[in-house]
């Protein structure tokens, strides 16, 4: 198991509790081959939200209705990124998930940041709430790879079960705001 004692959680036992559960039920899908390329590969394509990118430069690519979004994107997830990596995170000190005893089938960078909240499901909620605006028929993908993204970082052991929850709120209540602030 890869959550430290309650004593050593800095949001209490329930917290811990909570972690330890949500560790312990991927723990019966981690070494699966096709689980592992799965959600290893879902967390590297996000870092540094180059997945979010990606998907705004393809859907501009294939249809010109989505030009104008790009700019729209990248400027709010930069402006999401430094909010979360730079602020929020510096807020709060937990230490990321123990390693030790866990063998890596495919190298992941390894954050230096605090572990609350998740920056991948921030910006993953996020993003999808704003691919979301301007193709609400696609929401459920867009929301659905959110999912996967952020469901990547406990499964990889780079964050806590909480981390993800908290870091997927901080990005729906940024999403919000940003939708209000720059409208389509």
């Amino acid at each position: 198991m890869t959550v430290a004692s309650d004593d050593d959680q800095p949001f209490g036992p329930f917290v811990a509790r909570f972690d330890g559960a949500v560790d312990r039920a991927l723990d019966r899908l981690r070494g699966n081959p096709m689980a592992d390329r799965l959600f290893y590969g879902l967390s590297e394509a996000a870092n540094f939200s180059l997945l979010w990118y990606g998907v705004a430069l393809a859907r501009a690519a294939i249809s010109p209705r989505y030009r104008r979004d790009v700019a729209r994107l990248a400027v709010c997830i930069g402006i999401e990124s430094l909010v979360v990596n730079q602020g929020l995170k510096r807020l709060f000190r937990r230490g990321r998930p123990e390693r030790a005893d866990h063998v890596d089938p495919h190298r992941l960078r390894q954050p230096s940041t605090s572990s609350f909240p998740s920056g991948h499901a921030s910006s993953a909620v996020f993003a999808a709430g704003l691919l979301s605006d301007t193709d609400p028929r696609r929401r459920w993908l867009w929301y659905g790879l959110a999912g996967m993204v952020s469901a990547s970082r406990p499964y990889v052991r780079i964050h806590h079960a909480s981390d993800v929850l908290g870091g997927a709120a901080v990005g729906w209540a940024l999403g919000r705001i940003a939708r209000r602030l720059w409208p389509l």
